[in-house]
């Protein structure tokens, strides 16, 4: 037995006992702190359970109470004292016995199936009251929606009324709200829980904590034969510490609490305590078997205490603190832009600038109670590098990642409403040039705009980010065959449509034809391989120019039309077998007029380059006409506010909300495009080339002075004035509405240019409008470079 190693151990033992106690006190702490985080995750995931046992019971609730409803109105239409009424044409008593015994029934009244005396009233009822009876004709049965009427919102039933078959008119029944509402006061709804029964954006009636209001789409559960849905929302899931759930954290607690155990008895039991005056004197036993000159004495004192001695000169050296030293991070914050956060790869943006826009978007996240994003990207080179930053950035704020891959914008939004996080991310440089990458931002189901994006600079300026006690997860999704599917089985054409599809290298070029296929079209591809160098065009199809292979192909292939898609597939450019370049606007008549056909009375938004036309077009099809600023986040941000079915830009942005999400989405728009084109008799040129059109210029973009566009439009607005009917407008740039025409000069948000658009209704009105504006813009900048 080798005594001296022996000693040397227990004297270590006996002189590292504080540390080992520290040791063993930091695994106690780390041990409780697990098993505290264990029991935290037990008591979330208890109250999910019971949050989704309410919402279910509250669906059943509200699916049996308003099924019961939708029941009677069917068999009351159907019962003989209605029908004799309604055979002798006595519309008056078909809806006195319509309404009879009827609990808490307010009015019942049975309309001419072309519903005239609705609409001649529509002033004071509004157009919810025509939207359901519109809906019941539709669908030929009962129907249920949530309408104001009566003085505020209340149940609304309508149902075709017929005789011998024959639909002669609409019956229509009001019923107060309670009665859709009322099951949500028999659910328990728990401290820290959210519940509420909503109808497309409107809330009919929540309980609980109101700051999960925003969070509660993502459990949200439709009401079957309804319309409505059910809400629920709870905080967001506590920090899984190391990532363990809570049974391993359980688990690990108690083996750190054996361990904790061990190091504090350890000192006890391989040396003495210290308290024992013994020294290092050896056993009789090991006296015998020492060596001569391994004596304890002499030598051996010395030899350790020059031992210690070395130890003390260590001990006395001086120890520096390393302290951490926070460094200022570069970021140009001229990034975040009016829409998005858009730059240069290598100047203005890098792996590490897309990591601290990660972190800030994590953080705002943490703070809404939101704990899932999605996140794709285009095709562009630099994407990887970006979604490695933003993922990075994303999961130090705690937020679970999951990655779709390379996907066109559309698809990213897409995944935030399928997969239930509200929240999103696309990676994407729109239709810029290849060196250009950015971020479009949905956080609890709004995109970021404005403020909220220069927010996230002001994050990361001021240090305000959250950091999460453990990293988020990441996982990754494919969800392509589920967009192609939701679409397809929504949207079919009639009758065989052959279309050009030419994505110009975008993302766009895998999915957009795969879609158009899906839903029953012939398709040709062109510039359908998706290369983030563009070598054949620049992908934004509001140039003309990148439209001239499209065009050149449709007469090739003879097709019946050509799809352009951008960079990253939200934007749809149109033209037809005569080559004619359908502008947005136009497609927007034809898309409104569609809509409206089921929706009477709904909002339509459009943009301050869309035709004046347009608005007109909006009010003979029994819609409410809307314009408004330019740029997607704002067009949606308008859409949630007026709970508008369909918006449109002159850019090409559309965005549906009936049957669809309402983000701006090209792929999907051209699907509804071929479907209205396809259930026509005459061909699709024929349908485009009706639309109301006048003479209309493309965009104009024309360099600002001094790199600032909004600066000289804010001077053009305070100095130029028209004269005669001209009606200015000042809700984006200055537009000016003259009888025969308009024209516009607006800064434009995404590139340092001024945006100019001319209409009218003859060349002469043309030229008398520009040259008004070319006057008026001279006055201000005589070397203003303007192309006309």
């Amino acid at each position: 037995m080798d005594l001296k190693a022996s000693n040397k151990t227990r004297q270590l033992m006996v002189h590292g006992r504080p540390w080992l106690m520290l040791l063993g006190a930091a695994a106690v702490l780390l041990a409780l702190w697990l098993a505290w985080t264990g029991w935290r995750q037990i008591q979330d995931g208890t109250r999910r359970d019971q949050l989704s046992i309410n919402r279910d019971a509250l669906v059943q609730s509200v699916a049996r109470s308003l099924g019961n409803e939708l029941e009677r109105m069917g068999e009351r239409v159907d019962s003989a004292p209605v029908r004799e009424a309604l055979a002798a044409g006595d519309f008056d008593a078909a809806a006195e016995a319509l309404g009879r015994d009827w609990p808490n029934i307010e009015h019942a009244a049975i309309h001419d199936v072309d519903l005239a005396e609705a609409y001649d009233t529509v002033a004071e009822a509004g157009y919810g009251r025509i939207a359901v009876a519109e809906a019941a004709i539709t669908e030929g049965k009962p129907v249920l929606g949530v309408v104001r009427d009566g003085g505020g919102p209340r149940l609304a039933l309508a149902a075709p009324a017929r005789v011998d078959d024959a639909v002669v008119g609409v019956a229509y029944v009001r019923l107060p709200l309670a009665r859709a509402t009322s099951g949500l006061d028999t659910v328990d709804v728990p401290g820290s829980t959210y519940l509420a029964l909503r109808q497309d954006g409107f809330t009919l009636a929540e309980r609980g904590d109101a700051k999960y209001a925003v969070s509660a789409e993502r459990m949200a559960v439709p009401v079957p034969g309804t319309g409505l849905r059910v809400a629920a929302g709870l905080p967001p899931r506590p920090a899984a510490l190391f990532g363990l759930g809570a049974v391993p954290s359980f688990v690990v607690a108690a083996i750190l609490l054996l361990l904790g155990y061990l190091l504090s008895r350890l000192p006890s039991i391989v040396g003495r305590p210290e308290h024992e005056d013994t020294g290092d004197a050896p056993t009789l036993e090991q006296a015998l078997e020492l060596e001569p000159g391994d004596g304890v004495d002499g030598a051996g004192e010395a030899g350790e205490a020059g031992e210690a001695g070395e130890a003390s000169e260590v001990a006395a050296a001086p120890v520096r603190a390393v302290a951490a030293v926070k460094v200022p991070v570069a970021i140009d914050p001229g990034i975040f832009r009016a829409y998005d956060i858009r730059g240069i790869v290598g100047q203005s943006l890098d792996v590490g600038v897309a990591e601290l826009i990660g972190h800030a978007i994590g953080s705002l996240m943490h703070e809404q109670g939101l704990k899932d994003i999605v996140i794709g990207r285009d095709g562009r080179l630099s994407g990887p590098d970006m979604v490695a930053g933003l993922t990075t950035g994303l999961r130090k704020a705690g937020r679970d990642v999951i990655d779709i891959g390379m996907v066109p914008t559309p698809v990213v939004y897409f995944g935030a409403y399928h997969l239930r996080t509200g929240c999103c991310v696309s990676v994407t440089g729109s239709h810029n040039p290849p060196d250009y990458n950015g971020f479009k931002i949905v956080v609890g189901g709004e995109t970021l705009s404005g403020a909220a994006v220069t927010d996230l600079y002001a994050r990361i300026a001021e240090d305000r980010l959250h950091t999460a006690p453990a990293p988020g997860g990441v996982t990754e999704r494919d969800i392509a065959d589920d967009y192609v599917e939701r679409i397809a089985s929504d949207v079919q054409v009639d009758r065989p449509l052959k279309v050009v599809v030419d994505a110009g290298n975008g993302v766009a070029g895998e999915i957009g034809p795969r879609v158009l296929e899906a839903i029953g079209a012939t398709v040709e591809r062109l510039f359908c391989e998706i290369d983030g160098t563009f070598p054949n065009h620049h992908p934004d199809p509001s140039e003309p120019h990148n439209l001239v292979d499209l065009i050149e192909m449709v007469k090739r292939f003879d097709a019946d039309l050509g799809i352009a898609f951008d960079g990253d597939g939200d934007r749809l450019g149109v033209v037809t077998r005569d080559g004619e370049n359908i502008f947005p606007d136009r497609l927007l008549m034809l898309f409104s007029a569609d809509v409206l056909e089921r929706n009477p009375g709904a909002v339509i938004v459009y943009d301050v380059k869309c035709t004046g036309r347009l608005q007109g077009h909006i009010l003979r099809h029994g819609g409410s006409p809307l314009m408004w600023k330019t740029g997607h986040s704002l067009i949606k941000a308008k859409m949630r506010e007026t709970e508008a079915e369909l918006a449109g830009e002159m850019s090409g942005h559309f965005f549906f909300g009936e049957r669809w999400y309402g983000f701006d989405d090209g792929i999907y728009a051209a699907a509804r495009l071929l479907e209205i084109l396809a259930s026509r008799p005459e061909s699709p040129s024929e349908v485009l080339s009706a639309l109301p059109a006048g003479i209309a210029t493309p965009e104009i973009k024309v360099d600002a002075p001094g790199g600032d566009p909004h600066a000289f439009v804010e001077r053009f607005v305070a100095r130029a004035t028209f004269e005669g009917n001209a009606r200015p407008s000042t809700i984006d740039g200055l537009r000016v509405d003259f009888p025969d025409g308009w024209g516009l000069v607006r800064a434009s948000n995404t590139t340092p240019v001024l945006v100019l658009r001319f209409d009218a209704d003859s060349e002469e009105a043309l030229d008398r409008i520009r040259g008004e504006f070319r006057e008026q813009l001279l006055a201000i900048d005589p070397d203003l470079p303007l192309p006309f």
